[in-house]
């Protein structure tokens, strides 16, 4: 019987149209012109935007071939499949890192463990490599780690239990040739953190209480080890010395480079999107910030400054924390208990103005903007900070000059005049919200921070009363070129504790995602161009960090306070590594049933 007429490919379309995106395939495979119509563009950009649901306005990835890839794309390279989980910590793990070649990464628990995991192996199944144990320096936990930049030493940050319960911090350094440890580096409140500014110096803290407001906080470069051919040489030197006004501190460094602002991976601005494909050749003219001891000597300064808090002790208490609470506020509340609300503003007016006047001035030529490729090897070091209240809710940014990359010179910096006490902010970015987090894009481009909101229009009159937060968290996405926030904050994690009780929850972006942990037994996958949120990422209990790999972002790794770690690939990435079973030819198959059927006739077995 002959077939009739087929359909229009304009009313083919039109079905399509209306059909979910599994059904437009499977209806593919009818016949050639339903699978023509299957894979039409205008077909797969409507369905993109349906099921996406993202605003029109929006453009297609600069980096996509066509729509129906780029709905592959997002459907199928989400790490979303939980394919292996880590139980080898016996406590919360707080911080997950990666090497930057992707091949190994490691870990940071409440058993005061740092553990180091190898992703390599041929069956791609995580093992565990080496484990350290840091309570026989009497550390309290481990909370951060990060690797330098050829991969051959581990940063490790810890709360270390000293004398009379503190909870100051410090760094160890591991190699990790042998896993031996290099060196040991006080690091004042812990959650500074510290990180690497090259592939042999890392910065850590201090912090010197002036008064119950007021206190200076001082960021120190570290030589990672002592060379034996060096060892006249200095192996630490100051970095900056900045004054912290209401009860605030210096929190979260970490180290930017601007070697890529010009020729990111991925531009946020859609509008500039549009200009670099229309013009490739085009040179964008950079805009840039505007930039207005011996290790005994350092222990030394840090052990008079304790011996001075004893002497005073009705006066003041040092800033000892047991866990996550804010560094300092220890301190500053029972200090504050029997201060009056006007000397607390007046100690805040006296610490702005001597402030003013010992503070050093911003150089006026680093304000000017750059000639074109003159800021290809700047270098800014960034961290959390305030000045209204305790809680970190501003953004700080200091230049560090090429002068002060390593440890050679003076200890204690650059010459200055008795005036100059103090170093100035070269540029501030308020967030207007408890800040709990810090991510930089692969090509340091882009800084995205976690925070959680403050009510609009609230106003701080007592800096020890910060404005509640809310449950949800804020990602905001800063451009570190232009100096603004691009577009607006992704949303869909949530956090539940209080000002006082907040902790960090670690972030991670990758080329195409970021990722971030959150209160509520889950971590959070958004695409970077689309700010949509593709996956949620389930644990038993809060999920406080996710990294990608450098290596491959189709591999995301997540830890929760449940103890475990968990491995989570794309659904392309497990059909890539499980081996193909092709089903028999349909021709085979009928001369093999043919053939046993001639068997079975003829009385064969």
């Amino acid at each position: 019987m002959a077939s009739g007429p087929g359909l229009p490919d304009s009313l083919v379309l039109e079905i399509f149209l209306h059909l979910p995106h599994e059904a437009v395939l499977s209806a593919g495979f009818t016949c050639h012109q339903w699978f023509a119509v299957s894979r039409d563009e205008f077909l797969w950009r409507e369905l993109f935007y349906s099921y996406y649901r993202i605003p029109r306005s929006v453009p297609r990835h600069p980096a996509a071939a066509s729509w129906f890839r780029e709905f592959k794309r997002l459907y199928d390279s989400i790490p979303c499949v939980e394919v292996q989980t880590l139980k080898e910590h016996h406590d919360q793990v707080l911080h997950l890192a990666f090497s930057h070649r992707g091949h190994r990464f490691s870990s940071c628990s409440k058993d005061c463990t740092v553990k180091v995991w190898d992703t390599e192996k041929p069956d791609g199944i995580i093992s565990l490599v080496h484990s350290y144990s840091m309570r026989q320096f009497n550390w309290g936990y481990t909370q951060f780690s990060q690797f330098n930049a050829d991969d051959t030493l581990l940063l490790v940050s810890g709360v270390y239990l000293g004398p009379h319960h503190s909870s100051s911090g410090e760094i160890a350094v591991f190699s990790l040739e042998n896993y031996t440890l290099l060196s040991r580096v006080r690091n004042k409140p812990y959650d500074v953190f510290g990180c690497w500014l090259n592939e042999t110096h890392l910065i850590s803290g201090n912090l010197h209480w002036i008064g119950n407001m007021t206190s200076c906080s001082v960021l120190w470069l570290n030589k990672a080890f002592q060379d034996i051919e060096s060892e006249n040489v200095n192996v630490v030197k100051r970095l900056f010395k900045i004054q912290n006004i209401n009860a605030s501190t210096i929190r979260t460094v970490m180290v930017a480079h601007c070697r890529r602002h010009d020729s990111p991976d991925l531009l946020l601005d859609y509008e500039a999107q549009s200009q670099a494909q229309a013009q490739r050749t085009q040179q964008h003219q950079p805009l840039f910030f505007d930039l207005g001891h011996t290790d005994s000597e350092q222990e030394e300064e840090e052990d008079d400054e304790d011996e001075e808090d004893e002497e005073r002790g009705e006066k003041r208490v040092s800033a000892h924390l047991p866990s996550y609470n804010p560094s300092g506020l220890q301190h500053v509340i029972h200090g504050c208990q029997s201060i009056a609300a006007r000397d607390r503003e007046l100690e805040t007016k006296v610490a702005r103005l001597m402030g003013s006047r010992r503070t050093k001035a911003p150089d006026p030529n680093l304000v000017s903007p750059s000639a074109p490729g003159e800021g290809e090897d700047k270098t800014y070091l960034l961290f959390t900070t305030g000045s209204l209240t305790y809680s970190p809710h501003q953004i700080g940014i200091k230049r560090i000059m090429p002068d002060q990359m390593t440890t050679s010179g003076p200890v204690l910096g650059e010459e200055r005049s008795t005036e100059e006490f103090f170093d100035s902010l070269d540029h501030v970015i308020d967030i207007h919200g408890h800040i709990i987090g810090m991510g930089l894009s692969p090509d340091h481009r882009y800084l995205y921070v976690n925070s959680r909101a403050w009510p609009a229009g609230c106003v701080i009159s007592d800096p020890m009363s910060p404005p509640p937060i809310a449950e949800e968290i804020d990602l905001h996405v800063i451009d570190l070129k232009s100096l603004r926030e691009e577009r607006r904050s992704l949303r869909a994690h949530r956090a539940f504790t209080p000002n006082d009780e907040c902790f960090f929850i670690f972030l991670d972006v990758s080329r195409d995602f970021v990722a971030s942990g959150a209160e509520d037994k889950h971590g959070y996958i958004w695409d970077r161009h689309y700010n949509i949120c593709l996956a949620r990422l389930q644990h038993d209990d809060v999920v406080n960090s996710v990294a990608f790999s450098p290596a491959d972002q189709e591999l995301l790794l997540s830890a929760s306070d449940d103890s475990t770690i968990k491995v989570w690939r794309s659904p392309r990435m497990l059909r890539l590594t499980q081996p193909t079973r092709h089903p028999p030819r349909a021709r085979k198959l009928i001369s093999s049933l043919l053939g046993q059927r001639r068997a079975n006739l003829n009385g064969k077995p």
